[in-house]
């Protein structure tokens, strides 16, 4: 097997692109006025408007097929007892050079603009506990009313009645409403869909995640419904270029908290609560569970439910999915790795007190 030149170098190129991303971690502005809105809205659109109309995930079925050439190419590997073996590493060194390209091109450089806080104008400072309980109480206020505005009971648990399809619907009004105080958060062209892997999802402790190669929002159709709409939102939120997982996750808030549908209000109070408590928790034990006691018990059971649902899939290789994962999200300067999703709250007492919601 020869090995071809152009392959020798679209691999040399490997290399120089992570050189090229070290050079974007330090130039934000850049990145953020030419691709985050510069080129980036139009590829994204693009993606969205070619594939969004198809019914099934065509990145799963991408991902699937590429899983089965690895394997495939592993076991002819080991099978011919590593015959060609270096024309057969350059020319996988030069597939990857291709993804890594495609990978940063298409949605990885959002990683690298400037804060979501800088664009909303949020003057982020460290909060204090009395801040966080404050916009704790305020959270449980509103999760309480939507949860009894539903039930009429304060003791009965939300059943969100939408299949997942009208869900993905119903998300893009919240988008539309959410665009008028927030332009930069404009949502186009729909192209969000139930993962053909929800399965495997589900075992691996995920809700869903954004296809970067095809720009298609992929959501774990197994999780419960109560939180379906912020994570669809969250989804959507990665879509329109919001990488980090703190910000996907305030603007995928902002979305359902902004839709007149009630299930998504409440979704996105109980998303809201969920963090703030966790951080709460982290802070004064004692405090937290006082608040807790104020939480009407049918939004208790809405937990615990969801708690159960997700200790039913434990198993011993979801710790190193996510040590994987961890491992990906440090990679792309989020330092904190999955405990990036918490730093939400910073967002949350920043929206809270600058929108005088509290």
């Amino acid at each position: 097997m020869k090995t071809n030149k152009k392959h020798i170098l679209i691999a040399i190129l490997l290399p120089v692109q992570i050189l090229l991303m070290k050079w974007a971690t330090v130039n934000p502005e850049f990145i953020e006025k030419y691709y985050s809105n510069g080129i980036y809205p139009p590829i994204s659109s693009f993606l969205r408007i070619i594939l969004g109309w198809i019914p099934f995930s065509v990145g799963d079925l991408l991902l699937a097929f590429g899983l089965f050439i690895l394997i495939r190419s592993i076991y002819r590997l080991i099978k011919t007892r590593f015959k060609n073996f270096i024309p057969k590493i350059i020319h996988f060194t030069a597939f990857l050079s291709v993804i890594y390209f495609c990978f940063y091109l298409f949605w990885g450089l959002n990683y690298y603009r400037e804060p979501l806080s800088k664009n909303l104008k949020y003057h982020q400072q460290k909060y204090t506990t009395a801040q966080l309980e404050k916009v704790t109480k305020h959270i449980i206020k509103n999760l309480n009313h939507y949860q009894f505005e539903i039930t009429k009971n304060d003791s009965l648990k939300v059943e969100n009645p939408y299949s997942q399809k009208e869900m993905y619907a119903i998300a893009v009004t919240g988008y539309d409403y959410l665009a008028k105080d927030f332009p930069q958060l404009k949502y186009q062209h729909k192209s969000v869909k139930s993962s053909l892997m929800s399965l495997l999802q589900t075992y691996n402790g995920t809700a869903g995640y954004l296809n970067p190669l095809t720009g298609e929002a992929q959501v774990n159709d197994r999780i419960p419904k109560t939180g379906y709409p912020t994570t669809t939102c969250h989804e959507m939120a990665h879509q329109i270029g919001f990488a980090a997982e703190n910000e996907a996750n305030f603007v995928g808030f902002l979305a359902a908290n902004y839709n007149d549908d009630v299930y998504f209000k409440y979704a996105s109070y109980r998303m809201a609560f969920g963090y703030c408590i966790s951080e709460l928790r982290k802070r004064d034990q004692t405090l937290s569970k006082e608040l807790w006691k104020t939480v009407n018990k049918g939004i208790s059971k809405d937990f615990n439910a969801s708690y159960q649902f997700w200790q039913a899939y434990k198993n011993p290789f979801e710790p190193l999915v996510k040590k994987g994962y961890n491992a990906y999200l440090k990679a792309n300067k989020q330092d904190k790795g999955v405990q990036s999703y918490n730093y939400v709250v910073d967002l949350f007492i920043s929206y809270f007190e600058t929108s005088s919601k509290i």
